[in-house]
């Protein structure tokens, strides 16, 4: 009698290496978006930091464009960032989404929003 098969077939290491090689291209296509969006955060949360005393949001903005130029952002623009005044400082929020192709017609859509207070305001997610 035929003793019975152990492991994994051929057909089963050919679909579970698919999978895995489809979660990592995706992975890899999606990371860029996120070391952008940290590249926005530190912007903004730096911008906020040098700007703590009484400033405009004239002056926050020179001071994003400034760090957009050093940092190579490319998904959102200085001018796209909301300012509003927030109690004695200023509230810094950029939202926006990012978009990157995946497969044929197929993108991959991430969508990022962060708040930074100024004046010594605390830091909101």
């Amino acid at each position: 009698m035929r003793s019975r098969q152990r492991g994994a077939t051929f057909l089963g290491i050919v679909v579970i290496l698919g999978i895995i090689g489809f979660a990592l291209y995706g992975g890899i296509r999606v990371a860029p978006l996120y070391l952008e969006y940290m590249a926005v955060v530190r912007a903004l949360e730096q911008t906020a930091k040098e700007n703590s005393g009484p400033t405009s949001p004239q002056v926050l903005r020179n001071a994003l464009q400034r760090r957009w130029t050093i940092e190579t952002i490319d998904s959102i623009q200085p001018k796209d960032i909301e300012i509003k005044r927030a109690g004695t400082g200023f509230s810094m929020r950029a939202w926006y989404r990012a978009e990157r192709p995946f497969i044929g017609n197929v993108s991959l859509v991430a969508d990022f929003d962060k708040t930074v207070n100024t004046g010594g305001g605390e830091v909101v997610e």
